[in-house]
C-alpha cells in the first residue's frame, strides 16, 4: 500500500483542532461512517473530503445524506458541480459539491447560485482542499486513503480533522464505535 500523503502538523493550523483515525473495510462501512458522522453535524458545517478517485468520497456523502434524512439519491455531482438535497424532516439540507473542476474557490461557489442559505445547510465538498477553506474557519476535513494501483483492496484509512472552536469539543472518537 502506498504511504498516505504527509498531513499538516498542528503548527500549520492557527485554530484549535481535533482528530480521529479509523479503518474502513468496505463500502458499506464507509456509508455507515457517513450515517454516524451525520449525527455530529449541524447547519453551517463545512465538511471537506480529500481522497484519490475511487477512495469512497461519494459513498461517504451518501451515508451523510441518509443520516441527515435528505431527499434524493446522493450521487457524484461531478458534472453538475453541486446538488442541494432538502431535508425530509426538520434537519438541514445537504449541499453536495464536487470542486474538482472549480479553480477559483469561493467566487465560483457563489456563482453556483445555490437556492439555499449555506449557513442553514450542511455543506460537503469533494476535492475542496485549497478551494473552499475561506467559507469558514471552522470545518471538518476528512482524508480518505486507499491502496492505489491494480488492487481490489476495499480497506480505507480515514483521518478526520476538525478545525476551529466548533470542533474543539466534538468527540470524533465516537465515529469508530
Amino acid at each position: 500500500m502506498e504511504a498516505p500523503a504527509a498531513q499538516p502538523s498542528p503548527a500549520d493550523h492557527p485554530m484549535p483542532y481535533v482528530t480521529a483515525e479509523l479503518t474502513v473495510n468496505s463500502p458499506e462501512q464507509m456509508q455507515e461512517l457517513g450515517r454516524r458522522l451525520a449525527k455530529l453535524l449541524r447547519p453551517g458545517d463545512l465538511v471537506m473530503f480529500t481522497g484519490e478517485l475511487g477512495a469512497g468520497k461519494t459513498t461517504l456523502a451518501r451515508g451523510l445524506g441518509e443520516g441527515l434524512g435528505v431527499r434524493g439519491a446522493v450521487t457524484s455531482p461531478t458534472f453538475v458541480i453541486a446538488r442541494v438535497h432538502p431535508s425530509l424532516g426538520d434537519g438541514p439540507p445537504l449541499v453536495h459539491v464536487d470542486a474538482y473542476r472549480l479553480g477559483g474557490g469561493l467566487d465560483e461557489m457563489e456563482d453556483l447560485d445555490l437556492d439555499v442559505s449555506l449557513t442553514d445547510s450542511v455543506i460537503v465538498v469533494e476535492w475542496g482542499e485549497g478551494k473552499v477553506e475561506e467559507l469558514t474557519e471552522e470545518r471538518l476535513h476528512v482524508f480518505i486513503h486507499r491502496a492505489v494501483g491494480d488492487t481490489t483492496d476495499e480497506v480505507r484509512h480515514v483521518l478526520l480533522r476538525g478545525v476551529g472552536e466548533r470542533w474543539a469539543a466534538v468527540d470524533l472518537s465516537v465515529l469508530s464505535a
